[in-house]
């Protein structure tokens, strides 16, 4: 997922806005104490009486970098003192996590603290690198969390990972087409697949839902919002049991199928396409609905580049009958190395990282969405971003992709299987088969 929103807004301290914020937020934000970080043996005091500890970090800039927020928490007290280690961009996810896994197996507490994609937690804890953080964070603290992101830092019971940011898919509709063809925004499936044929019949654009079925990681994430609409999953709670197979699963992708077989509402080239390739016809003023990331609302309201600005609007993605809106879950998480000999300050710092008030912060400068849905109700947040401020509820509705330890070679097979069953129309057989896959992957 590319974090490429660009919101203006200037500086917020952090004691201004806790200040400014009264009880409920500083509550919200409370944290173990810093003085924790000075006693007994779990910190090494640098020669200035404070603890180091390294925080690694993938590269994510706009107004401020993560450099300079992790000079305001060395600014704001005098117990911890973080070293920021740059990874490269979450574009170079494979750079990214290959520097993570490098040096977390080492199990040298090289690194504290570190960020990963919310698609490694499960394979982190997995491997015993990163730490259990329930007994820091209870029930009332993950409760302040949106209750999907929580599920995706979850690892057998345990939450391995505090929430930071969170992107998820979206429905963008063309909301001045719709209102003059009379087309209501979609709830259901054949709701979506009626509208966009009326404006298809109409000539009113060329491209009536654009989705993204590229043999690639966004094939996962709209496999998981097109099963999870229906009830199902790819696999089962318990992260063992297969059900991509089942019929809710099969009902799913034969509609993903149908798209461009049947209903003739999306182009076959879909299969080639990613991100950017499904937003160019939308920008262009020829689709009429895009499933999508937060970033496209940007692009989409830049008069430059975009013949659509000002006429988009975001909802929900659909759903089937008696199912629900699903939105694949992505983002950055924060984790804490099992390795650490420093855990009271690195717990310090990552309880800063992800307060409100931070959250705040990561929002109006970075354009980061918040992971805590108190930050949307921030008048901050309002006046700098208020598209962000419109995504709490589809956020609500967030869905991680399946959490296994396995999850990069499960991903392939998926990906393999259903991009199969996509270009041959052989649905049934085809999850068939990346069931027996991913069954032997799991073992």
């Amino acid at each position: 997922m590319a974090v490429r929103s660009r919101p203006d807004g200037s500086p917020l301290s952090r004691r201004n806005f806790v200040k400014g914020a009264g009880a409920v937020m500083a509550a919200a934000a409370a944290a173990p104490a810093l003085a924790a970080c000075g006693s007994g043996g779990t910190g090494v005091a640098t020669s200035g009486g404070r603890t180091t500890i390294t925080f690694a970090s993938a590269k994510f800039f706009a107004q401020e970098s993560i450099g300079q927020i992790v000079d305001e928490y060395n600014n704001s007290q005098r117990l911890v003192s973080v070293q920021f280690q740059e990874l490269p961009t979450p574009s170079q996810s494979t750079e990214v996590h290959q520097q993570l896994v490098q040096s977390l197996s080492r199990r040298d507490g090289s690194i504290d603290v570190f960020t990963g994609d919310i698609i490694w937690i499960s394979e982190f804890a997995g491997a015993g690198w990163s730490a259990p953080l329930d007994s820091y964070f209870g029930p009332s603290v993950k409760a302040q969390y949106f209750p999907g992101v929580i599920d995706a830092c979850t690892y057998a019971g345990a939450m391995h990972a505090l929430p930071w940011f969170i992107d998820a898919g979206m429905l963008y509709y063309r909301k001045d087409l719709l209102a003059a063809a009379g087309v209501a925004v979609p709830a259901s499936w054949s709701e979506l697949v009626a509208g966009a044929q009326k404006l298809l019949g109409a000539g009113k654009v060329s491209d009536g839902y654009n989705w993204q079925a590229k043999q690639a990681e966004v094939l996962v994430c709209d496999l998981v919002e097109f099963i999870g609409s229906n009830g199902g999953s790819i696999l089962a709670p318990d992260g063992k049991t297969v059900t991509i197979a089942e019929p809710n699963a099969v009902q799913a992708v034969q509609l993903m199928v149908d798209t461009f077989s049947k209903d003739k509402i999306t182009p076959k080239s879909v299969l080639s396409w990613d991100e950017v390739p499904s937003e160019l016809p939308f920008l262009g003023g020829k689709a009429a609905f895009l499933r999508n990331w937060s970033f496209v609302w940007n692009d989409a309201q830049n008069k430059s580049s975009s013949a659509v600005a000002g006429k988009v609007g975001v909802a929900k993605l659909p759903a089937f009958p008696g199912g629900k809106s699903t939105a694949c879950l992505g983002g950055y998480q924060f984790g804490m190395n099992a390795s650490s000999t420093k855990k009271s300050a690195a717990i310090d710092f990552l309880t800063w990282m992800s307060s409100p008030a931070t959250q705040l912060k990561w929002a109006t400068q970075l354009g980061l969405a918040p992971s805590r849905p108190s930050v949307y109700k921030q008048p901050e947040l309002a006046k700098v971003n208020p598209f962000m401020v419109s995504l709490q509820d589809i956020f609500t509705g967030g869905t991680p992709r399946p959490k296994t330890p396995k999850y990069s070679q499960i991903s392939l097979a998926i990906q393999a299987g259903v991009s199969a069953a996509l270009a041959t129309g052989e649905v049934a057989s085809n999850l068939s088969s990346t069931k027996a896959q991913i069954e032997q992957i799991i073992g």
